[in-house]
């Protein structure tokens, strides 16, 4: 192999600089590193929203890769032409990649991993999506983890390599290849009006995560034992949105819990429990990859969720329930682009069971419109508000969104916030919900506000009935 000949280093969700393993290994061997990013068949199968912060994410790269000397080719999938293409117009004999555990990603990268090594180049892909790979945490037996509690006793004592600096310079090649015009792809397409809603609340790149993260551990992390359950509050790090991309490693943000903890901050270990959640998600993605499209547990198949998209489900999607909390949360999602945890929690009870349609209805409509969309959490998180995942919540366990309002909401100004028909003189985070929601629904302010769609005594009783009726 010719120590000069360059490295294709092929960028996925790992939208940064620093403490990025792979790119930090490509810098020191001082060869020429051609970064690309490609719109294969893993951008594809992206929603809406996700595709929108994907280019936002996309473009903030591309600008810091200039910042160090180098630049973000862009080309079109499928991977494995697109990347053989580029070995032939380089003379690239390495090809590099950030490791994902997603089944689309693991069967594209086994294909492509082969495909290349029997031209006899270089294929590698490198940790830095988790702070784990999920083969390496294991239970006593020599499996994997089922219950997170365990899972989190297994990780919290492991040791996690301190982050890695950024390169300060990327040698470039003698000659770079052409590439797309990022604006051509147009990614925020399907989004819409929504676009210029959520773009406010977005916060895009290395630079702003990396502030976002100090931001949090200097000004909310004492108080996050109870404000993270507060979507009336501004309790929660939000670094989901980052993460999801890899703008900021977890490392780093593992990094800085740590720290805070050992500064003796309250809300720190909670803080780090919930990082690991997100790793106890790939965890399971990795070892049970049928999460996305079946019930984890198979006893809930056959359980009589209705799968149709009718008329109840959409007044769901808009957010026209009638629950205040159920709707604050969904139009919460139009306008931000994210949605607070606890009312992620509510929506997906409320779906599952005062409205008995299956969660992947649900799973799916959230990964059309969450900007921070992560295919593990959101996999994991619907099935353990239905009932039917692992660790998850009993079927039995019904939240009340009125009781969750008044614990965790009580002055209403979550509800009144997002929800323009609860106010006199709406804001205007109200108001836009009426911008960033498809105008085929025809919604407007004015419209009076519905009458449940669903009771949440009469709900309860259905959905314990059918639970009852299935288990005998």
């Amino acid at each position: 192999m010719d120590d000069g000949s360059p490295i294709l280093w092929w960028v996925r969700r790992d939208l940064r600089l620093s403490d990025n393993p792979g790119l930090a290994e490509a810098a020191a061997t001082g060869r020429p590193v051609i970064p690309v990013f490609l719109n294969d068949e893993g951008v594809a199968v992206l929603g809406a929203a996700p595709r929108w912060r994907l280019g936002e994410g996309l473009a903030a790269f591309a600008r810091a890769l200039a910042g160090v000397g180098s630049r973000l080719v862009l080309r079109d999938g499928p991977a494995l032409p697109a990347l053989e293409r580029l070995v032939a117009e380089t003379g690239a004999t390495a090809v590099w990649w950030g490791r994902l555990c997603d089944p689309v990603s693991r069967t594209r990268d086994a294909e492509v991993k082969a495909a290349l090594k029997a031209r006899g180049l270089e294929a590698r892909s490198i940790p830095g999506h988790l702070l784990h790979e999920p083969w390496e945490v294991k239970t006593g037996q020599g499996g994997f983890y089922r219950v997170y509690t365990p899972f989190w006793r297994a990780v919290a004592p492991r040791e996690v390599p301190a982050p890695v600096a950024a390169p300060a310079h990327l040698r470039a090649p003698d000659i770079w290849p052409d590439g797309a015009e990022l604006a051509d792809w147009r990614l925020g397409a399907a989004m819409g009006p929504g676009a210029e809603v959520v773009a406010p609340h977005a916060c895009v790149g290395e630079q702003a995560a990396h502030a976002r993260l100090a931001a949090f551990v200097a000004q909310r992390i004492d108080a996050y034992d109870s404000d993270r359950d507060r979507p009336d509050r501004d309790g929660t790090s939000g670094l989901s949105e980052n993460l999801s991309l890899g703008e900021i490693s977890p490392r780093t943000v593992w990094h800085a819990g740590l720290r805070a903890r050992e500064e003796g901050r309250p809300g720190a270990e909670t803080f780090l429990k919930e990082l690991v959640w997100r790793e106890f998600a790939w965890h399971l993605l990795y070892h049970t990859p049928e999460i996305t499209e079946r019930n984890w547990r198979p006893e809930w198949e056959g359980f009589p969720w209705s799968q149709a998209e009718d008329a109840a489900v959409l007044r769901w999607k808009q957010g026209r329930t009638g629950i205040a909390l159920v709707d604050a949360a969904m139009r919460e999602m139009y306008v931000t682009g994210r949605m607070h945890n606890r009312g992620r929690m509510i929506v997906a009870s409320y779906l599952t069971k005062h409205m008995l349609v299956h969660w992947k209805v649900g799973m799916d409509w959230f990964a059309e419109c969450l900007i921070d969309w992560d295919p593990a959490s959101n996999a994991m998180g619907w099935q353990w508000a239905a009932g039917s995942g692992p660790d998850a919540t009993p079927y039995f366990r019904i939240f009340n969104p009125d009781t969750q309002a008044e614990k965790f909401d009580p002055e209403a100004r979550y509800r009144r916030r997002f929800v323009a028909e609860l106010s006199r003189s709406p804001g205007a985070e109200a108001l836009a919900f009426h911008r960033a929601a498809p105008a085929r629904w025809g919604l407007t302010p004015d419209m009076p506000y519905p009458a449940p769609l669903v009771g949440l005594k009469e709900g309860r009783q259905r959905a314990l009935d059918a639970y009852g009726a299935f288990k005998r």
